[in-house]
């Protein structure tokens, strides 16, 4: 019976050649478009899942209690003195470092790592990362070893064994390779190439000072009651070891412990250079995939049901040879089972010659294990739903027929039966126009975010970082060598560009009895000139003024407001950093408020410093010598840090840093927006063609009677198009509440506009009109006589 079930399946599939290459073919990107999205949230759910003491590892956060913010950065000497206070609590502690630096081989290869840890000798032995060689406990024990990832030896070494090996990292450390790990995995919060002692900096005193922020914590604490309990101690030890700091500064900190299988998705992740997902992402990308799941099963659901009058009479003759109804049931989910089997099928192959393509745009590789029993689970989940459910209503329908009615050709679907059709194309296109409003909201939002005036010039601007000892140590004699070029127009060096990291800080300030919060600049006179921004009270910093660099800050217009004055009232009022020198200086400027930030952020309160601490060069270029100046700059890059490769970006390119995961978002929802309408639009097409030849002879009756092709061509798209119309007005309502959500991400964001939902509505009325018009236009124009003659 089993042999037979399969010959008739396989055998209605080929008859009915376009109905199942349209069944087929849109199960195929259904399917495809699920087990890529269930392979990105399956990636995304086992971030850190890996390691063997998972359950256990905390990373220690610091709390402020200004506003219950936490960062993850630490000094130096937090985890010592945990282990020392607290040795039955804490098993472990293990601080990590993420950093960058030249690295040079013996044979004088060099290459600038961006993924260099420097960490605790007990890396290896807290954390899951297997070695392919070398003895976790022991590879860190001297300061002199190194372990690199097996990517990285490759690199650096060939084919030759690396153990033993010396590198010369930022040409300060000599370091021997005593462990090659496997690559660090996607689903992993650290990241890393090579990992280096910790103890290389344990001799210098910023390593020692307590309020700086460094590094990460880790610890293993065994029983998690355990952890509860040790935060609550936590203020006191806060206390021992900070107080001073913290009456000096006028703020109270705190620690808390974070479980390492919550970093990944955890809430304030701005201030972390780690891994980070975002779990609003992933329930988008689960809701997409069920959704273009459901318009490929509604596809199936209803392409079968409108071949029940061809089939009628095969259910018939078998009902009267004594087929029972359970036998037909099966008979057709198993032709269900059969097409959603060859769809899966190729769903595979096709999802391979995607993942290039898919790990492109997620910014990472997926590992797709094809051993791994939940991709089978997930499979067999979908032929099961799909080939089962989907296919367990026509199933149901076609063994229902009366078999004298079948057999004399006079079974008809009925209006319960029209009506369930278009119910179920309502539902398709309600999906695809909710998809396209949101398509169209987010385009429309990235493009007001790209094109909004920042209130600073952005325009021919290069960033270059000052992250080596010899950039840093010749920076007055770089500027020098720049400022001497045709090229440039103007050069600052400050702690972060536009778009980059700024500190917060603490102040006290002139009439204020509360500690004023502010984000932080420190930079030198040049900036706001570099910048382009514009003095709206006071003046700009005066290399004529002597004491500007001990004694003036400037500020800006938000600054002054959360102090209570007006631009004006502000010049004139000291303010006094309590986390850096503590020395009062007098505001001498405040600036316009530009866009340091985020558009996701409102605006914030700046205040621009000229203390020592650079980080980055803003070097402006002159119009039209980009070229010229970049040659420049290269120029002068190499005499003064000779073994260091150039890394510069422009300013106008954070744009896409700062929006890098919104960005990915409108590319996946345009994508999979554009697949779900083609999905829908397969079954309309397969609704067009089943319509227009069971309407055969009544258009050639009225054709005979004088109807034009026109008239036909309009009688046909107006049945076929009424579902569309619904589905577009019970869909907006959705979309627009959904997409006000979304909006409420950015603190400036453009008003969800009128003609926003009306374009959304004719491109849904386009496509749909061009799907259905071949078949209707073909019936149209064909020859009455034979149109007549049709049986």
């Amino acid at each position: 019976m089993l042999k037979n079930f399969i010959t008739i399946a396989w055998r209605n599939l080929y008859k009915k050649k376009l109905f199942s290459f349209i069944h087929i073919i849109g199960l195929t990107i259904g399917i495809t478009v699920c087990m890529m999205i269930f392979l990105y949230i399956m990636n995304e759910f086992s971030v850190d899942r890996f390691h063997k003491q998972g359950d256990n590892i905390y990373r220690v956060m610091r709390r402020f209690d200004v506003n219950k913010n936490m960062v993850p950065y630490l000094a130096g000497t937090y985890g010592p003195a945990l282990l020392n206070d607290y040795p039955k609590e804490i098993k472990q502690a293990v601080r990590v470092c993420p950093t960058h630096g030249l690295v040079q081989t013996a044979d004088k290869k060099s290459f600038n790592e961006k993924k260099l840890y420097v960490a605790d000798a007990d890396f290896f032995t807290l954390f899951t990362f297997p070695l392919i060689k070398g003895d976790p406990k022991t590879v860190l024990k001297q300061p002199n070893s190194v372990v690199i990832s097996q990517a990285t030896a490759k690199k650096y070494f060939g084919n030759d064994d690396p153990i033993g090996k010396v590198i010369e990292i930022d040409q300060l450390y000599q370091l021997k390779v005593t462990g090659v790990s496997k690559n660090v995995p996607s689903n992993s919060h650290l990241d890393f190439d090579l990992v280096m002692p910790i103890s290389n900096f344990e001799h210098y005193d910023w390593f020692k000072v307590w309020v700086n922020n460094n590094l990460f914590v880790y610890v293993r604490i065994d029983n998690p009651a355990t952890a509860a309990a040790l935060e609550k101690q936590f203020p006191a030890f806060m206390q021992k070891y900070m107080g001073a700091d913290m009456e000096k500064m006028g703020v109270k900190f705190d620690l808390h412990l974070r479980p390492l299988k919550e970093i990944y998705f955890e809430p304030s992740s701005e201030f972390d250079n780690v891994r980070h997902g975002d779990q609003s992402v992933v329930y988008i990308f689960l809701s997409i995939a069920i959704l273009i799941l459901v318009i490929a099963c509604i596809n199936f659901m209803n392409l079968s049901t409108i071949r029940a009058v061809e089939r009628s009479k095969e259910v018939g003759m078998r009902k009267v040879m004594g087929a029972l109804r359970n036998h037909l049931i099966w008979q057709f989910i198993g032709e269900s089972v059969l097409l959603t089997l060859i769809s899966c099928v190729l769903a595979i192959g096709l999802l391979l010659l995607a993942m290039p393509w898919y790990n492109q745009l997620l910014g990472y590789e997926l590992t797709v294990s094809w051993n791994a029993a939940p991709i089978y689970l997930f499979l067999a989940g979908v032929i099961l739903f799909v080939g089962f459910l989907a296919g367990s209503y026509p199933a149901f329908f076609l063994s229902a027929f009366s078999p004298i009615q079948a057999l004399k050709g006079k079974l008809q679907l009925g209006k319960s039966g029209a009506f369930f059709r278009q119910a179920l194309v309502v539902v398709q296109f309600c999906i695809s126009v909710f998809l396209i409003v949101g398509t169209i909201v987010i385009y429309n939002q990235m493009s007001f975010v790209k094109s909004k005036d920042l209130g600073y010039d952005k325009e021919q601007s290069v960033v270059i970082p000052l992250n080596n000892n010899d950039i840093y140590n010749n920076m007055r004699a770089f500027k020098n060598d720049l400022m001497s070029k045709s090229g440039i127009q103007s050069v600052s060096y400050m702690s972060g560009e536009p778009g980059g990291f700024h500190d917060m800080h603490t102040y006290e300030a002139e009439g204020q009895r509360d500690v004023f919060k502010s984000r932080s600049e420190f930079a030198d006179f040049e900036y706001v000139k570099t910048l382009g921004l514009k003095i709206v009270a006071g003046r700009d910093f005066s290399p004529q003024m002597a004491t500007d660099t001990t004694d003036a800050v400037l500020i800006n217009e938000t600054a002054a407001k959360k102090l209570g004055f007006t631009p004006a009232e502000a010049v004139g009022k000291w303010i006094k950093n309590n986390m850096r020198d503590s020395t009062r200086r007098k505001i001498v400027g405040v600036v316009k408020d530009f866009n340091f930030i985020s558009l996701k952020e409102t605006m914030d309160a700046l205040v621009i410093s000229p203390s020592d601490d650079r980080r980055v060069a803003v070097i402006k270029l002159k119009p039209g010598n980009v070229s010229s100046g970049l040659a420049a700059i290269k120029e002068a890059y190499a005499r003064v840090a000779p073994a260091y490769p150039l890394e510069y970006t422009f300013l106008d390119q954070k744009f896409d840093t700062l929006y890098k995961n919104d960005l990915r978002q409108q590319t996946i929802l345009s994508v999979f927006s554009g697949l779900a309408i083609f999905i829908a639009c397969l079954g309309l097409f397969g609704l067009a063609s089943f319509t227009a030849a069971k309407r055969t002879k009544e258009i050639g009756v009225r054709k005979v009677l004088g109807s034009s092709v026109q008239n036909i061509l309009l009688l046909l798209s107006k049945d076929m198009l009424k579902p569309v119309a619904v589905a577009t007005i019970i869909a907006m309502p959705f979309a627009y509440f959904s997409m006000q959500k979304w909006l409420q991400n950015f603190a400036y964001r453009t008003p969800l506009h009128w003609w926003v939902f009306v374009l959304a509505a004719v491109i849904t009325f386009a496509i749909a009109l061009f799907t259905i018009s071949f078949q209707s236009l073909k019936a149209a124009i064909a020859n009455p006589v034979k149109s007549l003659r049709s049986e």
